[in-house]
């Protein structure tokens, strides 16, 4: 279902009078993975998780993503894990776009709810479990976290979306702005994952190019988006990869807003 805010339709299976047709495409420079691809057949179970089941929409891979993995988490009622990270090197960042449940850090719980945001360090105990009565959805990215020199590791950060600012950027008359989940001047994390938000009309208005690579979950409204030389008409659901230095472009035709989760790594030097 639509919660109002956040795309939270996953799983089911095509009827066999539906025709082949589809916007999945998958490239050196970026790949789509519309959200008619996101069906039963092609989940995930975990280990250590408890019923359970996860789209990985993302993952290491020569000539796919670099630095992180993505999942879609789906938890039934009662279920979770008291082991949920098997790397120690892993960071997480958690999304809730649907449900309840209770997430354990440090020995202390802590509320999730639909629109809540969670960052684990590296190395951080943790256990999650749906305690409430329908699904709990979220998305889990997980990246091995680039220890700098002379740096504290950053600290954990549990959040809501209405707790944090949208910071319009200069001159769009606030039509493009960033919920910002992470402070961006904290050189401790080594990613970010915000939310981008488009009002009907707004556009990037320049072909990006940059060395930041992208995974880009769309959760409200739909777009087309310049994706190195294609432009590709995108809405709730769909998901997108963006190697780096693909050029990339937006337009939000509307009627409503545009708005996607990103992913991107930052504040570290390249491996040479």
């Amino acid at each position: 279902m639509t919660n109002g805010r956040y795309f939270s339709q996953v799983g089911g299976l095509p009827p066999q009078t539906q025709t082949l047709t589809s916007k999945a495409v998958f490239t050196t420079a970026y790949a789509v993975i519309p959200k008619t691809v996101m069906s039963d057949i092609v989940t995930s179970v975990l280990p250590h998780w408890e019923k359970t089941r996860a789209w990985i929409i993302s993952r290491p891979l020569s000539g796919f993503a670099e630095t992180f993995a993505q999942y879609i988490v789906e938890v039934a009622p009662g279920g979770g894990s008291m082991k949920p990270e098997p790397d120690a090197r892993a960071q997480a960042a958690i999304f809730v776009v649907e449900g309840e449940g209770t997430i354990t850090y440090d020995g202390k719980d802590r509320p999730l709810r639909t629109g809540s945001f969670t960052y684990i360090p590296a190395g951080g105990q943790w256990m999650l479990k749906n305690d409430s009565a329908a699904p709990l959805r979220f998305h889990w990215v997980r990246k091995v976290f680039k220890i700098v020199e002379g740096f504290k590791a950053p600290p954990a950060v549990f959040i809501h979306e209405d707790e944090c600012t949208l910071d319009w950027m200069p001159d769009t008359n606030e039509c493009w702005g960033t919920t910002r989940f992470l402070d961006p001047n904290d050189v401790r994390y080594d990613f970010h994952l915000n939310i981008v938000t488009f009002e009907p009309g707004a556009s990037i208005p320049f072909m990006e190019t940059h060395i930041m690579e992208h995974g880009l979950y769309v959760l409200e409204g739909k777009a087309v988006y310049r994706l190195n030389e294609d432009w590709v008409e995108v809405e709730a659901g769909d998901y997108m990869w963006l190697r780096a230095y693909c050029p990339q472009a937006c337009y939000a035709g509307g009627p409503g807003r545009f708005r996607y989760l990103l992913y991107k790594d930052v504040n570290r030097h390249p491996d040479l």
